[in-house]
């Protein structure tokens, strides 16, 4: 598909390095290690990590931030091992993807639609703390009136509070890429 002038914004590498984690845009030389070393993109070709920094530093805002790419990375930080410049592209994703929830680009339904973030039921939960205890990125957190509450927007969707949840208040449903890396093995 071809790109037009009014897809550009030319603030939007700017935007992404200002961010935490969006710094390491910056570093890139664009080698293509990243992309030939991430197991996401050998099941989905589309996701390719040099060409969503491409997109990033052609100020290809909307359609990146629009699109389900963002939302296909593991965050398995397989990149990162292999980079020559220690270029964190988990890191660029999780401030792109902030961005994208800070800006309307996609909503925590629609997220929750595409099995892309666990949510806890609200009623179902019983403040066990089992969550917070068992995530490895610390992202649930017990809110103010006693009940379990996870950031969508910090939700990597490994499903490890979903199965050690006792009251099986959390709910994350497959999602499209899982599907599709499941059917190529």
């Amino acid at each position: 598909m071809a790109i037009t002038s009014k897809e550009i914004n030319n603030s939007f590498s700017a935007e992404v390095t200002a961010l935490p984690g969006g710094s390491f845009l910056n570093d890139c030389f664009s080698c293509g290690a990243c992309s030939g070393a991430c197991p996401v993109s050998q099941a989905i070709p589309e996701f390719d990590p040099r060409k969503i920094i491409h997109m990033v530093r052609m100020g290809l805002k909307e359609r990146l931030l629009g699109s389900d790419l963002l939302w296909f990375c593991s965050s398995c930080r397989g990149c990162v091992f292999v980079c020559p410049q220690d270029v964190r592209f988990a890191d660029i994703v999780g401030a792109l993807r902030r961005l994208a929830i800070e800006q309307g680009y996609v909503s925590e339904e629609d997220l929750r639609r595409k099995g892309k973030v666990a949510w806890v039921e609200r009623d179902k939960c019983v403040a066990c703390l089992t969550c917070v205890r068992v995530c490895p990125w610390r992202i649930p957190k017990i809110d103010e009136k006693g009940v379990a509450v996870i950031d969508p927007s910090e939700c990597r969707a490994c499903g490890i509070c979903v199965t050690e949840c006792p009251a099986k208040a959390i709910e994350l449903p497959e999602a499209e890429d899982e599907r599709r890396i499941a059917a190529c093995g």
